[in-house]
Parts: C-alpha cells; sequence; structure tokens
C-alpha cells in the first residue's frame, strides 16, 4: 500500500520560490542531491502540480547527457524519466512520456490510486500540497530547511481550513546547512 509524502524545500522563513518562482536561492549540494536521489527512487509515483512539472520536465529527461552536470544530476535524470508522474493542472494540454494529466484533485480517486501502489507518492508544489493537505491526503512530510531568508515569494505552506496535529519522525543536518524535518501523522 501506498503512502504520499509532501517533498519540499523551503527557506527559513517559510517560502518554496522567490516571487517570480526562482530557485536559485536554494543550497543544494552533492550530498543532499544523493540523499534524494536515494529516496526519490523509491517513489511509486511523483504527482506533481503544474508549475512544478514544468520546471522539472525543462531539464531532467535529458539532464544525464550534460557531461558537465555532476554525477549526482546525471543519476537522478533516469528517477525521473522511470518514476510514473501523475500532472494535476487544469490549464495544460498534454505532458510528456511516462506522464498523465488530472484536472481535479478528487480524494476518493487519490485514495484508490495510492492503496494500489507499493512504496511513496511524492507531492510537489505548493498548490497541490495545499489540495492534499485541505482533504487529509498527506500520511508524511519532508520538509528541507535551506539556510536562508529570502524576505518574500510562494509560501511552502498555503492556508488551509485544516488543524493536522504532527509527530516528528526524524531530523538530519547536512553539511551544506539544510536541515531535514521528516513527520508524520500524529
Amino acid at each position: 500500500m501506498g503512502s504520499v509524502v509532501v517533498h519540499m524545500g523551503v527557506s527559513l522563513d517559510g517560502f518554496m520560490s522567490d516571487p517570480d518562482g526562482g530557485l536559485d536561492w536554494s543550497v543544494i549540494d552533492d550530498e543532499l542531491h544523493r540523499y534524494m536521489n536515494a529516496e526519490l527512487s523509491r517513489s511509486a509515483a511523483f504527482f506533481e502540480g503544474r508549475v512544478v512539472y514544468e520546471l522539472m520536465e525543462n531539464y531532467w529527461p535529458t539532464a544525464d547527457e550534460d557531461a558537465d552536470a555532476p554525477a549526482s544530476q546525471r543519476e537522478f535524470a533516469p528517477i525521473w524519466r522511470d518514476t510514473p508522474k501523475v500532472v494535476f493542472s487544469r490549464t495544460l494540454e498534454r505532458v510528456g512520456p511516462n506522464a498523465e494529466l488530472v484536472r481535479e484533485v478528487v480524494p476518493e480517486e487519490i485514495r484508490t490510486r495510492v492503496a494500489g501502489l507499493s512504496g511513496p507518492v511524492v507531492v510537489g508544489g505548493a498548490i497541490l500540497a495545499a489540495a492534499f493537505a485541505e482533504h487529509d491526503l498527506v500520511d508524511e512530510y519532508r520538509t528541507f530547511v535551506h539556510p536562508v531568508l529570502i524576505g518574500r515569494g510562494r509560501p511552502a505552506f498555503p492556508p488551509v481550513d485544516r488543524h493536522t496535529s504532527l509527530r516528528l519522525l526524524e531530523t538530519r543536518s547536512f553539511g551544506n546547512g539544510v536541515v531535514l524535518l521528516r513527520h508524520g501523522r500524529a
């Protein structure tokens, strides 16, 4: 049986991107990338909003062909290509290989789909994560807190009309100052 995991990088002041959607403030080095590769390689599927999907699809399908890219980045390219993706968007007309387009978050359909998988479903994107949280679909949050204040931007956790109690499952510090906080259902 699968589980739903929100996997998100966040600045110390709570933003997942700058006001223009940029991520150049994030601190991802080889150690952190290898850790993420190991975690994400166990995923049964990636569920993504349009913005995250387009960002990922613009680089990762061929990243392993770039001889100048770090080995940890080249390792992630086949993980991205081989993992099934479900893209939630009302505006996209089509998606690339190994991806399915879904228009709405329908809780019963999500629960059925996840129950049929063996492994975590990783949710990417603040808006999609908020929709999943609103419908009580999230089993775990993996928040990678980056040692930077960016002042303003897109909040990592937009407001939802639900109180959710969590318990700390794990913390991990990386050499670059990023701290992983893993929380699960209480």
